[in-house]
């Protein structure tokens, strides 16, 4: 009996202790499943704060890529105002500018050896200016663009000499190729032009080229160019040399000088330039010197450097690779639990 008693006992007080378990639970108010050893079964897994590393490596390719297609940037750069021309001289290097009618200092000089330190003169006296050299006999060529370096032009004038080209005056035609580099400035759009002019200088008569004279006088004179006429040599005939298979003077013979003198005074009337007519260094230096005396103009130049942005590009992808690279790598990270 008394065993039996004892089990009705536990089995009262089971009774009312459920109860109470299920009413502290209500309180509670969260529900929750109590699963032993649980904490076993979790571990910390470390998930990247931020996605910033990949996007700084992926900005990093993109710059590196640019950087490879080599970009540059235009600079341009506005020098100062200045006073002065445009200027074409086209000399004229046919077989008679050999012939020796000059003479200075008890020297007797040929054409060209009497012009060259003249044009040079007349190149350094005119700072301002761009000139250029177009050269002539039986065909007409550009031997120096128009530029501003005087230095470098004066050498290519000592390096002038006959026999470059074959021998003639195509006097058209060295107007016509000075004229075409004055257009090319003309539509140059880094410096402003605003006038020119051809200074010619023969001393013979056209008998070769494709335009005439009064063709090229024509074609200057719709463009605006002014053309100053330069005749050299002495009326009458010249000694002129003869030379051996060495390039040694063996003599001389008399040729008669034949300057067109007609057509050079109508090409400088045409073109609203002057004629003058030379016998001497010195007369070829006033010629020179009254042409620059000409009225100077004003004009701006502008000059375009290209700089390029390769160094600069590179650099700042190799930052933002070394950024994300050391996102990556650091502690700045999170815990998560799955």
């Amino acid at each position: 009996m008394a065993e039996i008693f004892l089990k009705n006992i536990w089995w009262l007080l089971a009774a009312l202790v459920l109860p109470l378990v299920v009413w502290l639970r209500w309180r509670r108010g969260v529900p929750a499943l109590i699963v032993p050893f649980a904490a076993a079964w979790w571990k910390p897994v470390l998930v990247p704060a931020t996605r910033l590393p990949a996007i700084l490596m992926s900005a990093g390719i993109v710059l590196l890529v640019v950087a490879l297609a080599r970009p540059q940037k235009m600079e341009i750069r506005t020098e100062a105002r200045q006073e002065g021309y445009d200027i074409m001289l086209a000399i004229d290097l046919s077989g008679s500018m050999l012939a020796e009618d000059f003479e200075k200092d008890g020297v007797r000089l040929n054409r060209l050896q009497a012009i060259k330190p003249v044009i040079k003169a007349f190149i350094n006296d005119r700072p301002n200016d761009r000139i250029g050299l177009v050269v002539f006999a039986g065909r007409a060529y550009t031997l120096a663009p128009l530029t501003g370096d005087h230095a470098w032009l004066a050498r290519q004038t000592e390096r002038l000499k006959i026999g470059l080209m074959e021998d003639g005056t195509a006097i058209g035609d060295g107007i016509g190729v000075a004229l075409t580099r004055l257009e090319q400035s003309k539509n140059d759009k880094t410096t402003k032009r605003q006038s020119a002019f051809i200074v010619l200088l023969t001393d013979g008569s056209n008998n070769r080229g494709v335009l005439k004279p009064s063709q090229a006088s024509e074609i200057a004179k719709t463009r605006g160019i002014t053309v100053y006429t330069i005749a050299a040599g002495k009326a009458g005939s010249a000694p002129f040399p003869i030379f051996d298979e060495t390039g040694k003077i063996m003599g001389y013979r008399r040729i008669l000088t034949d300057i067109d003198e007609d057509a050079l005074r109508e090409i400088a009337k045409t073109t609203g330039g002057s004629y003058f007519r030379t016998d001497s260094p010195d007369t070829i230096a006033a010629a020179f010197k009254s042409i620059d005396g000409a009225k100077k103009i004003r004009f701006e130049t502008k000059t375009r450097k290209a700089r390029d942005l390769f160094p600069w590009l590179v650099t700042g992808s190799l930052g933002l690779f070394l950024a994300g690279g050391l996102l990556a790598y650091t502690p700045w990270q999170r815990e998560a639990s799955i």
